[in-house]
């Protein structure tokens, strides 16, 4: 059996997909608002170099993502020892060697790749028109502005795929977390304006 087949037959057993999913949408989100807060602080200041944008956006996205690697495996091995603990003591048998056992042990890291990957992969996507200003290809309306769009478009589309999953109006989900992105905006400018 393939190291990816005998992932997604644990995945399966241990229900975990639900779980992966959820993570990276929730974490995802975290490092769009984070993007955000960050991409308008830099605005609201006056701007910064383009260059001092991009180290402080990649280091706050390195940070969230190790962030949510550690508290995700953290916390997934804890709940998977105690599952198998539970199951150990209804079986009233040792199932060190069984594929829950290696559920218990693989799963968390699976989760916690996503659990990290989500915010890192979203703040970096973000960030894009960073980097392509960084590269010399001009924004049509300045990097910061430009990035601040690209936040906003990736809350609007995550809570898209927030409607999708949960089988709602996936519109009335997308303005819903569009709404709390200009909260936030507003937020931001009544505190640092």
């Amino acid at each position: 059996m393939s190291v990816f087949s005998e992932l997604g037959l644990l995945i399966r057993l241990s229900n975990s997909h639900d779980i992966a999913r959820r993570y990276f949408v929730v974490n995802g989100l975290d490092g769009a608002l984070a993007m955000l807060g960050l991409t308008m602080g830099f605005h609201v200041s006056g701007g910064v170099e383009i260059s001092t944008a991009v180290s402080a956006c990649l280091a706050t996205a390195i940070a969230l993502g190790m962030s949510g690697l550690s508290s995700g495996y953290v916390s997934e091995t804890a709940e998977r020892k105690r599952e198998l603990s539970e199951l150990e003591r209804a079986m009233v048998t040792n199932l060190e060697q069984s594929v829950h056992a290696t559920a218990a042990r693989l799963v968390p890291v699976f989760i916690a790749l996503v659990n990290g990957l989500g915010p890192f992969l979203i703040a970096m996507l973000v960030t894009i028109p960073l980097w392509l200003e960084q590269g010399g290809i001009a924004m049509p309306f300045g990097a910061l502005q430009s990035a601040i769009a690209m936040a906003f478009m990736v809350i609007f589309l995550m809570g898209m795929l927030l409607g999708r999953i949960s089988g709602t109006f996936a519109l009335w989900s997308a303005l819903r977390t569009l709404a709390i992105a200009l909260a936030t905006s507003a937020l931001i400018l009544l505190f640092t304006a």
